[in-house]
């Protein structure tokens, strides 16, 4: 069974049921740790899925790869490969410019064209990870809001508050209508306290049936190089068929 993705402009459906979890400071200093490992051609790579349920029935809806890119204080590229199934989409952002190529532009591109180019929006859609680890104000306001115990941290968090800290989310045209949404998060540290793992929970309701998301994302290699270039020019598109 195929599910259309949700694409995040247009979350008017979601009505997230997560429940605040009360404040304490983490254990140590992740953001210090994540500090220290920013710099120009280096950043981390990542890997996930998206499990799906009705509460009846559960399955994994989309694999996830990819790699965010440092600049000299936080996140400037990122490349991060979607597949749903035999759906396939691929999203390049670099700056303010973003790249899609992938089955959802088969036969919408100029002959010998393989990437449409438009602005960077960030995270793609809402089945994406929406907490991203590696920008150091939005790893310091997760750790602010959340409960820690032993080498994790959990809470909640609304879009309207990742907006303020997050490029990645604040990027993606989610109106103020959803300044309210909640998403559940846990991250987990390792010994070095660096972010190894993020899941990540939202709710919503069609009708008399609420579907649940759940994100989970792996990190490695923080501080590893990293390069990630814009298509080349001869297979890049501004227009669309």
């Amino acid at each position: 069974m195929k599910h259309a993705l949700i694409a995040t402009a247009a979350l008017a459906a979601l009505t997230l049921t997560t429940t605040a979890t009360p404040v304490h400071a983490a254990p140590k200093d992740p953001v210090k740790a994540l500090k220290a490992k920013i710099a120009p051609g280096h950043g981390v790579r990542f890997t996930g899925g998206v499990t799906w349920t009705d509460g009846t029935d559960e399955r994994g809806a989309r694999d996830i790869k990819g790699a965010f890119q440092f600049g000299k204080k936080d996140v400037t590229a990122f490349d991060i490969d979607l597949k749903d199934g035999d759906e396939h989409l691929r999203v390049i952002g670099i700056g303010k410019s973003g790249y899609y190529s992938g089955d959802a532009f088969d036969g919408n591109l100029p002959e010998g064209k393989t990437w449409y180019k438009w602005k960077n929006r960030g995270m793609p859609d809402s089945w994406s990870q929406f907490i991203n680890p590696a920008e150091p104000k939005t790893l310091a306001r997760l750790l602010g809001k959340g409960t820690a115990k032993g080498r994790t941290v959990s809470g909640t968090i609304t879009i309207k508050e990742l907006k303020a800290v997050s490029a990645w989310v604040s990027a993606a045209g989610i109106g103020k209508t959803h300044d309210n949404v909640q998403i559940a998060y846990t991250l987990t540290l390792s010994s070095a306290g660096l972010v190894s793992r993020v899941r990540s929970t939202y709710s919503l309701k069609e009708g008399s049936t609420t579907y649940s998301s759940t994100v989970d994302t792996s990190y490695t290699g923080w501080g590893a190089k990293v390069s990630i270039k814009h298509p080349a020019p001869s297979t890049v598109t501004t227009k669309l068929t």
